[in-house]
């Protein structure tokens, strides 16, 4: 393990981070109406740890693929990532006044706004992905939209999110509904993150398994430590608001395991993912690193 020690994560993370912020910039040009595109802007370039592009183009790369191949579908995944936030912050959802430090969508825009912004940024995405993808069979392409769909769709982000509505206040969700929900409603975007990286890489089939296991085990470790940060965490680290799990009574990972427990399912999700790269030899080096990073986060 010596090599993810050696590997400088912080360096690389800024790196790819200024790639993915200077070409999502120019993704969105703001033009007439304005006001749709001033609030679809404000979300997307509101910062962020942009980790779902940047699994993305480190997956493709891993697999001989390059930045130039990934970076549309990385943008996209930016996209839609943000739609699932303005959307998850309206008073309908979870009601939420702060995200990434600064006012949610709809407390600057208004609700309507709001809703059609998410609802562009969706759009947009796959369209970005079928114009912009350059230097990739198209059949790939094809599979790329495919993939993604089905991760936004009832299958995944929105049936994980219908799930976790209808849970709130529940006091007998079990420990197995929890997983369904953050499986497709945190999980099933960073699946396909790494799974779309890898398809425009040309992986097979099963290269594409082996990522699938390690995003998914990756993306359960993350919503451990979110939900671990939900209570451990002050709103200035974490940029929106602390503790709202437990007003909202939702069943949290350390509701059923405590945080010492919960902190040790995240480690061992780690170790598994990290398993699924031993194949890639020193290419994985950036997957190994953002696997350890995601269990080592304070925000």
């Amino acid at each position: 393990m010596v090599a993810t020690q050696v590997f400088d994560l912080s360096g690389y993370l800024a790196e790819r981070q200024a790639i993915v912020e200077a070409a999502l910039d120019q993704s969105l040009p703001v033009v007439y109406p304005e006001t749709i595109y001033e609030s679809m802007r404000y979300s997307l370039m509101a910062g962020g740890k942009r980790l779902r592009p940047i699994l993305c183009l480190a997956t493709c790369e891993m697999l001989g693929g390059t930045v130039e191949m990934a970076l549309p579908t990385a943008c996209a995944l930016e996209m839609i990532h943000t739609m699932s936030l303005i959307h998850d912050d309206l008073p309908a959802m979870d009601n939420d006044d702060y995200r990434r430090g600064k006012l949610t969508n709809h407390k600057v825009y208004g609700e309507d706004i709001a809703i059609l912004a998410g609802d562009g940024l969706l759009t947009y995405a796959f369209e970005y992905i079928a114009a912009r993808t350059m230097g990739v069979p198209s059949d790939r392409t094809l599979q790329v939209i495919v993939h993604l769909s089905r991760a936004v769709g009832a299958e995944g982000l929105v049936g994980g999110q219908v799930v976790d509505l209808e849970s709130e206040g529940k006091p007998d969700v079990t420990l197995e509904t929890l997983t369904w929900i953050h499986r497709h409603k945190t999980g099933a975007l960073l699946e396909a993150s790494v799974v779309c990286g890898a398809i425009l890489a040309g992986a097979s089939a099963e290269d594409q398994q082996r990522l699938s296991r390690y995003s998914q085990d990756i993306g359960l470790a993350f919503q451990i430590v979110d939900d671990v940060l939900d209570l451990t965490a002050t709103p200035e680290e974490l940029g929106k608001s602390v503790g709202k799990d437990v007003q909202a009574q939702k069943a949290t990972y350390p509701s059923f395991w405590g945080i010492e427990e919960s902190k040790r399912q995240a480690a061992q999700l780690i170790a598994s993912a990290k398993a699924e790269l031993s194949p890639y030899g020193t290419r994985a080096q950036p997957l190994l690193a953002i696997a350890d990073y995601i269990t080592a986060r304070t925000h």
